[in-house]
Protein backbone atom coordinates (compact mmCIF):
# COMPACT_ATOMS: atom_id res chain seq x y z
CA UNK A 1 0.00 0.00 0.00
CA UNK A 2 1.08 3.52 -0.79
CA UNK A 3 -0.06 6.68 0.92
CA UNK A 4 -0.03 10.26 -0.23
CA UNK A 5 1.45 11.26 3.10
CA UNK A 6 2.45 9.82 6.46
CA UNK A 7 1.26 12.86 8.38
CA UNK A 8 -0.55 12.22 11.62
CA UNK A 9 -4.34 12.60 11.55
CA UNK A 10 -7.04 12.36 14.20
CA UNK A 11 -10.67 11.32 14.58
CA UNK A 12 -12.55 12.87 17.51
CA UNK A 13 -16.07 11.80 18.49
CA UNK A 14 -18.60 14.08 20.17
CA UNK A 15 -18.26 12.23 23.49
CA UNK A 16 -14.49 12.86 23.56
CA UNK A 17 -13.27 9.49 22.24
CA UNK A 18 -10.15 9.85 20.09
CA UNK A 19 -8.75 7.57 17.36
CA UNK A 20 -5.39 8.27 15.73
CA UNK A 21 -4.32 7.55 12.18
CA UNK A 22 -2.51 8.88 9.12
CA UNK A 23 -3.55 11.51 6.62
CA UNK A 24 -4.74 10.73 3.09
CA UNK A 25 -6.87 12.50 0.54
CA UNK A 26 -7.20 16.29 0.75
CA UNK A 27 -5.53 18.19 3.56
CA UNK A 28 -8.21 19.58 5.83
CA UNK A 29 -10.74 19.18 8.61
CA UNK A 30 -14.20 17.66 8.17
CA UNK A 31 -17.23 17.39 10.44
CA UNK A 32 -20.50 15.50 10.34
CA UNK A 33 -22.38 12.55 11.77
CA UNK A 34 -20.19 9.45 11.81
CA UNK A 35 -21.66 6.31 10.25
CA UNK A 36 -20.39 3.01 8.87
CA UNK A 37 -21.07 0.98 5.74
CA UNK A 38 -20.51 -2.77 5.74
CA UNK A 39 -20.35 -3.25 1.95
CA UNK A 40 -17.33 -5.13 0.61
CA UNK A 41 -17.25 -3.24 -2.68
CA UNK A 42 -18.80 -0.15 -4.23
CA UNK A 43 -16.90 2.53 -2.32
CA UNK A 44 -17.12 4.97 -5.23
CA UNK A 45 -20.90 4.64 -5.45
CA UNK A 46 -21.07 5.16 -1.69
CA UNK A 47 -18.91 8.30 -1.85
CA UNK A 48 -21.22 9.81 -4.50
CA UNK A 49 -24.57 8.81 -2.95
CA UNK A 50 -26.37 12.10 -2.09
CA UNK A 51 -27.96 10.41 0.94
CA UNK A 52 -24.54 10.52 2.64
CA UNK A 53 -24.29 14.31 2.43
CA UNK A 54 -22.93 15.70 5.69
CA UNK A 55 -21.67 12.39 7.05
CA UNK A 56 -18.25 10.98 7.91
CA UNK A 57 -18.04 7.53 6.37
CA UNK A 58 -16.33 4.59 8.05
CA UNK A 59 -15.69 1.78 5.56
CA UNK A 60 -15.65 -1.54 7.42
CA UNK A 61 -13.95 -3.45 4.61
CA UNK A 62 -10.23 -3.48 5.42
CA UNK A 63 -8.88 -2.50 1.98
CA UNK A 64 -10.24 0.60 0.27
CA UNK A 65 -8.97 1.91 -3.05
CA UNK A 66 -7.72 -1.35 -4.61
CA UNK A 67 -9.62 -0.98 -7.87
CA UNK A 68 -9.30 2.78 -8.20
CA UNK A 69 -11.93 5.16 -9.55
CA UNK A 70 -13.93 4.73 -12.75
CA UNK A 71 -15.68 7.72 -14.35
CA UNK A 72 -18.92 5.79 -14.98
CA UNK A 73 -19.40 4.39 -11.48
CA UNK A 74 -21.07 7.39 -9.89
CA UNK A 75 -24.41 8.04 -8.24
CA UNK A 76 -24.10 11.84 -8.54
CA UNK A 77 -21.69 14.26 -10.19
CA UNK A 78 -19.40 14.66 -7.17
CA UNK A 79 -18.47 13.09 -3.84
CA UNK A 80 -21.11 13.77 -1.20
CA UNK A 81 -19.55 12.33 1.97
CA UNK A 82 -18.06 14.91 4.34
CA UNK A 83 -14.98 12.81 5.11
CA UNK A 84 -13.61 9.26 4.98
CA UNK A 85 -12.26 6.87 7.65
CA UNK A 86 -10.51 3.66 6.55
CA UNK A 87 -8.11 0.96 7.75
CA UNK A 88 -5.89 0.24 4.74
CA UNK A 89 -5.88 3.02 2.15
CA UNK A 90 -4.55 1.82 -1.19
CA UNK A 91 -3.35 4.58 -3.47
CA UNK A 92 -2.19 1.88 -5.89
CA UNK A 93 -4.84 0.26 -8.09
CA UNK A 94 -4.62 -2.57 -10.61
CA UNK A 95 -7.83 -2.22 -12.67
CA UNK A 96 -6.82 -1.25 -16.20
CA UNK A 97 -10.05 0.71 -16.86
CA UNK A 98 -9.72 2.96 -13.78
CA UNK A 99 -9.35 6.66 -14.50
CA UNK A 100 -7.48 7.62 -11.34
CA UNK A 101 -6.47 6.49 -7.87
CA UNK A 102 -8.69 6.94 -4.85
CA UNK A 103 -6.27 9.51 -3.45
CA UNK A 104 -6.41 11.57 -6.62
CA UNK A 105 -10.20 11.39 -6.48
CA UNK A 106 -10.40 12.54 -2.86
CA UNK A 107 -8.03 15.41 -3.51
CA UNK A 108 -10.04 16.43 -6.59
CA UNK A 109 -13.24 16.45 -4.51
CA UNK A 110 -11.57 18.09 -1.49
CA UNK A 111 -12.41 15.16 0.81
CA UNK A 112 -10.16 14.60 3.83
CA UNK A 113 -9.41 11.00 4.83
CA UNK A 114 -7.89 9.42 7.92
CA UNK A 115 -6.29 6.02 7.28
CA UNK A 116 -4.58 3.33 9.37
CA UNK A 117 -7.41 3.58 11.89
CA UNK A 118 -8.66 0.52 13.76
CA UNK A 119 -12.02 0.71 12.01
CA UNK A 120 -13.29 -2.39 13.79
CA UNK A 121 -12.80 -0.60 17.10
CA UNK A 122 -14.50 2.54 15.73
CA UNK A 123 -17.52 0.57 14.50
CA UNK A 124 -17.85 -1.40 17.74
CA UNK A 125 -17.72 1.86 19.68
CA UNK A 126 -20.36 3.79 17.71
CA UNK A 127 -22.49 0.65 17.37
CA UNK A 128 -22.76 0.57 21.17
CA UNK A 129 -22.82 4.31 21.87
CA UNK A 130 -25.05 5.25 18.93
CA UNK A 131 -24.79 7.72 16.07
CA UNK A 132 -23.04 10.96 16.98
CA UNK A 133 -21.20 13.86 15.44
CA UNK A 134 -17.47 13.63 14.87
CA UNK A 135 -14.55 15.50 13.35
CA UNK A 136 -11.51 14.32 11.41
CA UNK A 137 -8.47 16.42 10.71
CA UNK A 138 -5.38 15.90 8.60
CA UNK A 139 -4.11 19.43 9.30
CA UNK A 140 -4.10 19.57 13.10
CA UNK A 141 -4.03 17.13 15.99
CA UNK A 142 -4.90 19.79 18.59
CA UNK A 143 -7.77 18.05 20.41
CA UNK A 144 -8.99 21.13 22.26
CA UNK A 145 -9.18 23.11 19.03
CA UNK A 146 -11.07 20.27 17.37
CA UNK A 147 -13.49 20.01 20.30
CA UNK A 148 -14.35 23.69 19.85
CA UNK A 149 -15.04 23.17 16.14
CA UNK A 150 -17.06 20.01 16.77
CA UNK A 151 -19.28 21.73 19.35
CA UNK A 152 -20.62 23.99 16.60
CA UNK A 153 -21.83 21.13 14.37
CA UNK A 154 -25.65 20.73 14.40
CA UNK A 155 -27.26 17.37 15.14
CA UNK A 156 -28.58 15.37 12.20
CA UNK A 157 -31.90 15.19 14.04
CA UNK A 158 -34.04 18.06 12.80
CA UNK A 159 -31.64 18.87 9.95
CA UNK A 160 -32.99 19.40 6.43
CA UNK A 161 -30.29 18.52 3.86
CA UNK A 162 -32.10 17.68 0.64
CA UNK A 163 -31.89 21.32 -0.46
CA UNK A 164 -28.09 20.90 -0.50
CA UNK A 165 -28.15 18.11 -3.09
CA UNK A 166 -31.34 18.50 -5.15
CA UNK A 167 -31.25 19.72 -8.74
CA UNK A 168 -31.69 23.48 -9.10
CA UNK A 169 -33.82 23.20 -12.25
CA UNK A 170 -35.83 20.43 -13.95
CA UNK A 171 -34.10 18.17 -16.47
CA UNK A 172 -34.98 15.15 -18.59
CA UNK A 173 -33.47 11.66 -18.49
CA UNK A 174 -33.99 8.76 -20.88
CA UNK A 175 -35.66 8.29 -24.26
CA UNK A 176 -38.32 10.90 -25.04
CA UNK A 177 -40.16 8.29 -27.12
CA UNK A 178 -40.51 5.88 -24.19
CA UNK A 179 -43.94 4.50 -23.32
CA UNK A 180 -44.20 5.97 -19.82
CA UNK A 181 -43.55 9.45 -18.46
CA UNK A 182 -42.41 9.72 -14.84
CA UNK A 183 -41.94 12.81 -12.70
CA UNK A 184 -39.06 12.35 -10.23
CA UNK A 185 -39.03 14.48 -7.09
CA UNK A 186 -35.31 14.86 -6.44
CA UNK A 187 -34.61 14.77 -2.71
CA UNK A 188 -31.07 13.53 -3.49
CA UNK A 189 -31.74 10.95 -6.18
CA UNK A 190 -29.17 8.30 -7.13
CA UNK A 191 -28.43 7.97 -10.82
CA UNK A 192 -29.11 4.25 -10.79
CA UNK A 193 -32.73 4.87 -9.81
CA UNK A 194 -33.06 6.94 -12.97
CA UNK A 195 -31.29 4.23 -14.97
CA UNK A 196 -33.61 1.50 -13.66
CA UNK A 197 -36.68 3.47 -14.74
CA UNK A 198 -35.21 4.45 -18.11
CA UNK A 199 -34.40 0.79 -18.81
CA UNK A 200 -38.08 0.01 -18.24
CA UNK A 201 -39.31 2.26 -21.05
CA UNK A 202 -39.70 5.42 -18.95
CA UNK A 203 -38.92 9.00 -19.94
CA UNK A 204 -38.18 11.04 -16.83
CA UNK A 205 -38.37 14.66 -15.81
CA UNK A 206 -36.46 15.31 -12.59
CA UNK A 207 -37.73 18.18 -10.43
CA UNK A 208 -36.24 20.21 -7.52
CA UNK A 209 -37.30 19.14 -4.05
CA UNK A 210 -39.87 21.90 -3.40
CA UNK A 211 -41.66 21.57 -6.75
CA UNK A 212 -45.45 21.72 -6.48
CA UNK A 213 -47.90 19.17 -7.79
CA UNK A 214 -48.95 21.53 -10.58
CA UNK A 215 -45.34 22.04 -11.69
CA UNK A 216 -44.69 18.30 -11.77
CA UNK A 217 -47.93 17.37 -13.53
CA UNK A 218 -47.80 20.04 -16.24
CA UNK A 219 -46.18 17.61 -18.69
CA UNK A 220 -48.84 14.96 -18.01
CA UNK A 221 -46.80 12.17 -16.36
CA UNK A 222 -48.05 8.64 -15.81
CA UNK A 223 -46.44 8.29 -12.39
CA UNK A 224 -44.16 9.73 -9.73
CA UNK A 225 -40.91 8.66 -8.10
CA UNK A 226 -40.18 10.22 -4.69
CA UNK A 227 -36.45 9.73 -4.30
CA UNK A 228 -33.92 8.99 -1.62
CA UNK A 229 -31.94 11.80 0.03
CA UNK A 230 -30.17 13.00 3.18
CA UNK A 231 -31.34 14.53 6.45
CA UNK A 232 -34.29 14.30 8.81
CA UNK A 233 -37.62 13.67 7.04
CA UNK A 234 -39.53 15.48 9.80
CA UNK A 235 -37.83 18.74 8.75
CA UNK A 236 -39.51 18.76 5.31
CA UNK A 237 -43.15 19.86 5.81
CA UNK A 238 -43.46 21.54 2.40
CA UNK A 239 -42.24 18.41 0.63
CA UNK A 240 -44.76 16.32 2.57
CA UNK A 241 -47.54 18.72 1.55
CA UNK A 242 -46.53 18.61 -2.13
CA UNK A 243 -46.36 14.80 -2.14
CA UNK A 244 -49.75 14.64 -0.41
CA UNK A 245 -51.21 16.72 -3.25
CA UNK A 246 -49.72 14.31 -5.81
CA UNK A 247 -51.10 11.27 -3.99
CA UNK A 248 -54.54 12.85 -3.68
CA UNK A 249 -54.55 13.40 -7.45
CA UNK A 250 -54.52 9.59 -7.88
CA UNK A 251 -51.21 9.09 -9.67
CA UNK A 252 -49.10 5.95 -9.43
CA UNK A 253 -46.38 6.74 -6.87
CA UNK A 254 -43.27 4.89 -5.68
CA UNK A 255 -41.04 6.13 -2.85
CA UNK A 256 -37.51 5.03 -1.97
CA UNK A 257 -35.72 5.64 1.36
CA UNK A 258 -36.36 9.31 2.24
CA UNK A 259 -39.24 9.19 -0.24
CA UNK A 260 -40.65 6.26 1.74
CA UNK A 261 -40.47 8.32 4.93
CA UNK A 262 -42.17 11.30 3.27
CA UNK A 263 -45.02 9.07 2.06
CA UNK A 264 -45.32 7.71 5.61
CA UNK A 265 -45.69 11.26 6.93
CA UNK A 266 -48.36 11.99 4.34
CA UNK A 267 -50.30 9.17 6.03
CA UNK A 268 -49.76 10.54 9.53
CA UNK A 269 -46.93 8.17 10.45
CA UNK A 270 -44.04 9.64 12.41
CA UNK A 271 -40.34 8.94 11.88
CA UNK A 272 -37.56 8.64 14.43
CA UNK A 273 -33.77 8.72 14.52
CA UNK A 274 -32.29 5.25 14.88
CA UNK A 275 -29.61 4.32 17.42
CA UNK A 276 -27.53 3.31 14.41
CA UNK A 277 -28.87 3.33 10.89
CA UNK A 278 -28.79 0.58 8.28
CA UNK A 279 -25.91 1.04 5.83
CA UNK A 280 -24.59 -1.84 3.78
CA UNK A 281 -25.36 -4.34 1.06
CA UNK A 282 -26.42 -7.41 3.05
CA UNK A 283 -29.53 -6.45 5.02
CA UNK A 284 -32.22 -9.18 5.08
CA UNK A 285 -35.78 -8.06 4.38
CA UNK A 286 -38.97 -10.11 4.24
CA UNK A 287 -41.68 -9.31 1.70
CA UNK A 288 -44.79 -10.03 3.75
CA UNK A 289 -47.04 -10.10 0.67
CA UNK A 290 -45.06 -12.70 -1.30
CA UNK A 291 -43.32 -14.43 1.61
CA UNK A 292 -40.01 -13.96 -0.19
CA UNK A 293 -36.83 -12.94 1.64
CA UNK A 294 -34.49 -10.44 -0.02
CA UNK A 295 -30.91 -9.35 0.59
CA UNK A 296 -30.97 -5.58 0.24
CA UNK A 297 -28.80 -2.50 -0.06
CA UNK A 298 -29.59 0.11 2.58
CA UNK A 299 -28.57 3.60 3.66
CA UNK A 300 -30.71 5.38 6.23
CA UNK A 301 -30.49 6.75 9.75
CA UNK A 302 -34.22 7.38 10.27
CA UNK A 303 -37.15 4.96 10.20
CA UNK A 304 -40.94 4.91 10.37
CA UNK A 305 -42.50 4.28 13.79
CA UNK A 306 -44.01 0.81 13.77
CA UNK A 307 -46.51 1.65 16.53
CA UNK A 308 -48.10 4.34 14.32
CA UNK A 309 -49.08 1.74 11.73
CA UNK A 310 -51.70 0.26 14.07
CA UNK A 311 -53.64 3.55 14.15
CA UNK A 312 -53.19 4.39 10.47
CA UNK A 313 -56.01 4.09 7.97
CA UNK A 314 -55.49 2.77 4.45
CA UNK A 315 -51.83 1.84 5.08
CA UNK A 316 -50.31 -1.59 5.47
CA UNK A 317 -46.80 -2.92 6.00
CA UNK A 318 -45.36 -4.84 3.04
CA UNK A 319 -41.74 -5.45 4.13
CA UNK A 320 -39.93 -5.85 7.46
CA UNK A 321 -36.25 -5.99 8.38
CA UNK A 322 -35.30 -9.45 9.61
CA UNK A 323 -32.52 -8.11 11.84
CA UNK A 324 -34.54 -5.71 13.97
CA UNK A 325 -38.17 -5.86 12.71
CA UNK A 326 -38.14 -2.23 11.56
CA UNK A 327 -40.56 -1.17 8.81
CA UNK A 328 -39.03 -1.62 5.35
CA UNK A 329 -42.05 -1.17 3.09
CA UNK A 330 -45.56 0.30 3.01
CA UNK A 331 -48.45 0.54 0.60
CA UNK A 332 -51.67 2.53 0.60
CA UNK A 333 -54.71 0.31 0.23
CA UNK A 334 -56.90 3.07 -1.26
CA UNK A 335 -54.31 4.54 -3.67
CA UNK A 336 -51.76 3.35 -6.21
CA UNK A 337 -48.88 4.14 -3.86
CA UNK A 338 -46.11 2.03 -2.33
CA UNK A 339 -42.68 2.68 -0.86
CA UNK A 340 -39.62 0.92 0.53
CA UNK A 341 -37.01 2.00 3.04
CA UNK A 342 -34.16 0.25 1.24
CA UNK A 343 -32.61 0.70 -2.23
CA UNK A 344 -33.98 -1.65 -4.91
CA UNK A 345 -31.67 -0.10 -7.53
CA UNK A 346 -28.80 -1.45 -5.40
CA UNK A 347 -25.73 0.35 -6.63
CA UNK A 348 -23.78 -1.15 -5.01
CA UNK A 349 -25.53 -4.28 -3.80
CA UNK A 350 -27.62 -7.33 -4.75
CA UNK A 351 -30.41 -7.19 -7.33
CA UNK A 352 -33.02 -9.12 -5.33
CA UNK A 353 -35.42 -6.17 -5.11
CA UNK A 354 -35.38 -4.74 -8.62
CA UNK A 355 -38.78 -6.34 -9.22
CA UNK A 356 -40.19 -3.31 -7.39
CA UNK A 357 -39.52 -1.17 -10.45
CA UNK A 358 -41.49 -3.69 -12.51
CA UNK A 359 -44.31 -3.45 -9.96
CA UNK A 360 -44.28 0.32 -10.43
CA UNK A 361 -44.51 -0.07 -14.20
CA UNK A 362 -47.49 -2.40 -13.76
CA UNK A 363 -49.11 0.15 -11.47
CA UNK A 364 -48.63 2.94 -14.02
CA UNK A 365 -50.14 0.72 -16.72
CA UNK A 366 -53.15 0.15 -14.47
CA UNK A 367 -53.53 3.91 -13.89
CA UNK A 368 -53.13 4.65 -17.62
CA UNK A 369 -55.95 2.23 -18.37
CA UNK A 370 -58.13 3.76 -15.66
CA UNK A 371 -57.39 7.21 -17.01
CA UNK A 372 -58.68 6.20 -20.44
CA UNK A 373 -61.86 4.60 -19.15
CA UNK A 374 -62.62 6.98 -16.27
CA UNK A 375 -60.55 10.18 -16.75
CA UNK A 376 -62.33 12.23 -14.08
CA UNK A 377 -60.62 10.12 -11.42
CA UNK A 378 -57.21 11.45 -12.46
CA UNK A 379 -56.70 15.17 -12.02
CA UNK A 380 -53.74 16.85 -13.72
Amino acid sequence: MKYATKKDAVLLLADGKVFNGKAAGANGTATGEICFNTGLTGYQEIFTDPSYFGQLMVMTNVHIGNYGIHADEIESESAKIAGLIVRNFSDFHSRYSANMSINQYLVKNNIACIAEVDTRAVVRYIRDKGAMNAIISTETTDIEKLKTLLAKVPSMEGLELSSKVTTTKPYHFGDKNAKYKVSVLDLGVKKNILRMLAERNCYLQVFPMNSTKDEMTAWNPDGFMISNGPGDPSAMPQVVKNVANVINANYAVIGICLGHQVIAQVNGLKTYKMHNGHRGTNHPVKNIISGRDEITSQNHGFAVKAEDIRQAKNVEVTHINLNDDTIEGLRMTNKNVFSVQYHPEASPGPHDSRYLFDDFISMMEKVKLAKKTNPEKITA
